[in-house]
């Protein structure tokens, strides 16, 4: 019997066809393989923990740019983590040599011709920006305040042109949003985030995120290295990891702890899973941040399996 050989582009076109097959079998299938569960899991908790870390920098610069719109001296604006560059650290304290890496412009415009609204943007350039927190930024993040953040009932909201941090673009669609929604010796914050988040291989994150911030710590004293904030939420997307495509969910099931000193969430549990699943499923992996150290590390469980996390 005579065996033909089969055409290339036939073969090419079976194994791209496959390829979309599966990246859409992991997306609504209700159910999968172990190891496919398992890397569904491990992709979809990797997205979610990656954007938290994109966004909670974002809401620190925010807070951070100075005490006339928030509390000054947080985010870029005030930690660093063994860089050359001058700054003014979480007491107050300011090194005049150089404040902020030159690479970064700000300016401050008032909307009207009252103190506010005023819109502040932060231009990292096109070539990279090397900021004290060990970062390189690119673009602009142009942030507009309704009053100062820290005065009940204010808002701000942040829009993104040309944005990356390292090898994170933040799509120009993507919006972000912070009010102030707790009394004057206690600050709470509804944080509200629709964002898209792109790298260079093509892969994508989708990340729709509330989460509320409440300060229970530190808030009234004079120095801000024993400010405690906890974070309560949840959020939902989709990720694009090479040939997998996944939906998922995300709920915050013991809240997480981010301390002021700390550029790491160090406690808390959030709990990942397909949004074809359950939370209760097996397959619902569960991230923990550990018991409050500060450390760059976290736990996901998997249907018993442990592996280790590494935080941006």
């Amino acid at each position: 019997m005579k065996i033909s050989a089969t055409p290339f582009s036939l073969l090419l076109t079976i194994f791209i066809f496959s390829l979309v097959f599966f990246s859409c079998k992991k997306e609504t299938s209700g159910d999968l393989p172990p190891q496919d569960e398992k890397e569904a899991n491990m992709v979809a908790t990797q997205s979610d923990a990656e954007a938290e870390s994109v966004f909670d920098g974002i809401f620190n610069d925010a807070l951070g740019v100075n005490a006339d719109v928030g509390l000054g001296g947080t985010g870029i604006f005030g930690r660093t983590l063994g860089s050359n560059y001058g700054y003014t650290d979480i007491n107050g304290r300011v090194d005049n040599t150089n404040q902020l890496p030159p690479c970064l412009k700000t300016s401050i415009e008032h909307l009207t011709s009252s103190a506010f609204p005023l819109r502040i943007s932060l231009d990292f350039g096109s070539v990279g920006c090397l900021a004290n927190d060990g970062h390189w930024r690119r673009g602009k993040v142009m942030i507009t305040y309704s009053n100062r953040l820290l005065v009940p009932g204010a808002s701000v909201t942040t829009k993104f042109e040309g944005f990356s941090i390292d090898s994170i673009e933040v799509d120009n669609s993507s919006t972000y949003a912070i009010a102030n929604t707790g009394t004057v010796d206690k600050p709470q914050f509804t944080v509200e985030v629709s964002a898209k988040l792109k790298k260079p291989s093509g892969n994508y994150s989708e990340w729709r995120s509330r989460k509320q911030i409440t300060w229970v710590e530190g808030y009234t004293s004079p120095s801000r290295a024993d400010d405690v904030l906890k974070i309560e939420g949840e959020a939902s997307g989709k990720v694009k990891r090479n040939d997998v495509l996944v939906a998922w969910k995300a709920i915050i099931s013991e809240p997480l702890i981010k301390k002021f000193n700390c550029p790491f969430i160090s406690k808390g549990v959030v709990k990942t899973y397909r949004e074809t699943l359950s939370a209760n499923s097996q397959w619902a992996g569960t991230l923990d941040y550990g018991p409050g150290n500060c450390d760059k590390y976290a736990t996901l469980t998997i249907n018993g399996q442990t592996f280790q996390i590494t935080l941006r």
